[in-house]
């Protein structure tokens, strides 16, 4: 289930943060991981390219957490 939300409150920077740190206990590194300076005023952040094993990766630990 995919929710949203409409708040612009966060952080850009903190929520990289806390993304990379999620990510690096699951073992996934998201290289271009970065706040989008372009647009500084929608708090938008760059999850970049990733290769296709951290790709699938990254899938794998969403289906593990789902099951939980």
């Amino acid at each position: 289930m995919v929710t949203t939300h409409e708040s612009h409150d966060v952080d850009p920077y903190a929520a990289v943060e806390e993304l990379r740190a999620v990510l690096a206990e699951a073992g996934i590194v998201f290289p271009s991981l970065a706040v989008d300076h372009a647009s500084p005023s929608l708090g938008l952040v760059n999850l970049g390219r990733v290769r296709a094993e951290v790709a699938m990766r990254l899938a794998q630990q969403f289906r593990r957490e789902g099951r939980e």
